[in-house]
């Protein structure tokens, strides 16, 4: 089973503002990545093609990586999925576009583990991500994500599992 899925969102203000939350993945002062409710971004070192690293039970290695442009993760097999995510960050007149974008492939028991649970945490994750971007940039965030009842239940369940941390936000 193949799966595509894009999340974006406009930033108003200066491009490279834009730039430095993606510059900043993963680090001390990561604005960008919610780790306060979702499983931190670690890596074993800095952000560079080749580092290893993920977040909760999610493994990647860093396949390209371009500062303040674009940064792509490459799943490892171990995760059962056969393909990629990235993060860019799109200048136009008047601010950017920050987008999150992952194509990915998986057998049946994947690709349906994709689809009934993987993918309803993965797009709360990111727009709340999202919602991270447009608050560092612009103080406030106009339409903040809310999760839905069945997102709050698979958190609930791969809390349990997975050691996600609670549900600070969206309760």
């Amino acid at each position: 089973m193949e799966f595509d899925n894009i999340h974006e969102r406009w930033l108003a203000g200066n491009p490279e503002h834009a730039a430095s939350l993606l510059d900043g993945l993963a680090g001390s002062a990561d604005r960008l990545w919610p780790h306060e409710t979702w499983p931190a971004m670690r890596f074993a070192g800095p952000l560079a093609e080749g580092a290893a690293g993920g977040h909760g039970p999610v493994r990647y290695t860093i396949e390209s990586y371009e500062p303040g442009r674009q940064i792509s993760f490459r799943f490892l097999p171990e995760t059962g999925f056969d393909g990629h995510h990235w993060f860019e960050v799109v200048p136009r007149p008047g601010g950017a576009l920050l987008r999150h974008g992952l194509k990915a492939r998986g057998g049946f028991k994947r690709g349906m583990y994709w689809r009934l649970v993987i993918r309803y945490l993965h797009d709360a994750l990111l727009e709340d991500a999202l919602d991270n971007a447009e608050r560092a940039l612009t103080g406030e965030v106009k339409h903040p994500a809310r999760w839905s009842w069945w997102v709050k239940t698979l958190r609930l369940g791969m809390r349990v599992l997975h050691g996600l941390p609670p549900a600070t936000e969206h309760a």
